[in-house]
């Protein structure tokens, strides 16, 4: 296995942005092809990501990139879109814990050191099996909404009517899922997830994979991984409950748990801040300053023009970029300082002076 460039960075970044992405591809033994995307620099954190994904679109909506930033800050963030999703092409190979073992060997081949890892969601359960055939490779592991036994995620109804919602209404099984997955997400944000999901792949390789989450089990692997370990779960998290958090910790030797409150499944819906502050300190990184510490030169002289009262328009014109361009860094500026406004972004400036 071999790793090649993808294209540099993605659209939307530029070099006033703290982190960057940069697009490889990594091939399997059997040709088959991953996208994987690197940010940061220093020691790796390998994210194996939860059912769908796609690393430009999730690069480029706000509340995502914005977690990614946040665990990249001093070190290697290391994510793929697994096959058939995003900028990985589409196989014949049925989806399967051995094919996403050998997926995530060819990302960590990549590496020439060893490294931290992280599974969320679906990513969980994958993370757990590796930790547990390939000790020598993993730092530390982070287990993020996670399961033993997806079988136990919900009721053998409820699943086929899921599974069968996605296969003949794509559309309307996404919007159910983001009802699921990000309850605590404002309007717009919820809007943009189900759009996002559908362009993440198509209606077959959503319900295969959305399948074999059901179908994991790694109850009898728990007990071989080494490596020191994070289990962290929202407890009211409508997607897996927290009883599997709590099974994860109990079946991995010295595991701690660590439950946060919050209803949403995905990661950077709810109170992303304090998931990241969780696992930044387990991973033995500082944790950023909270009140604006983070913004980046461009983000301020943004933060600025905002408590003047400029419209992202004006605030493009003044600044010499795209309307759009503008637009998102408003958008990052108030998801990294915490706001729901202009007009909070406007008084936290004045403030600052």
């Amino acid at each position: 296995m071999h790793q090649t460039p993808a294209g540099g960075p993605a659209p939307g970044v530029s070099d006033n942005d703290l982190v960057e992405q940069r697009l490889h591809q990594a091939t399997l033994a059997d040709g088959t092809t991953v996208a994987y995307a690197s940010a940061g620099a220093g020691r790796p954190l390998v994210y194996v990501m939860g059912w769908l994904t796609h690393l430009r679109l999730s690069w480029e909506l706000p509340a995502e990139r914005a977690l990614y930033e946040a665990l990249a800050r001093g070190g290697r963030l290391v994510r793929y879109d697994r096959a058939g999703c995003g900028l990985s092409a589409a196989v014949d190979r049925p989806a399967s814990l051995a094919f996403e073992l050998e997926q995530l060997a060819a990302v960590a081949g990549t590496l020439d050191e060893p490294f931290d890892l992280i599974g969320t969601s679906m990513g969980a359960p994958v993370a757990v099996a590796w930790a547990a055939a390939h000790p020598e490779t993993v730092r530390r592991l982070v287990l993020y909404g996670g399961w033993v036994r997806g079988r136990e995620l919900s009721r053998p109804g409820v699943r086929d009517h899921v599974l069968g919602l996605i296969e003949s209404h794509w559309g309307l099984g996404s919007d159910v899922l983001t009802d699921i997955f990000a309850p605590d997400a404002d309007r717009a944000t919820r809007a943009e997830l189900a759009r996002y999901q559908r362009a993440c792949s198509s209606a077959a390789t959503a319900r295969a994979l959305l399948a074999l989450s059901y179908e994991l089990d790694v109850g009898d692997q728990l007990g071989r991984v080494r490596a020191p370990t994070l289990v962290v779960h929202r407890t009211g998290d409508r997607a897996a409950p927290v009883a599997q958090a709590e099974a994860l910790a109990a079946g991995i030797g010295g595991a701690r748990l660590e439950l946060l409150p919050g209803r949403s499944h995905l990661p950077y819906a709810g109170d992303r801040d304090a998931l990241v502050r969780v696992v930044r300190r387990f991973l033995g990184l500082p944790v950023a300053r909270s009140a604006g510490g983070g913004l980046t030169a461009r983000q301020r002289e943004v933060a600025e023009l905002v408590s003047q009262g400029c419209t992202n328009r004006e605030i493009a014109a003044r600044l010499g970029i795209d309307e759009r361009s503008a637009e998102g860094h408003v958008e990052r500026i108030r998801l990294r300082l915490g706001f729901r406004s202009r007009a909070q972004i406007a008084a936290w400036f004045s403030a600052q002076l």
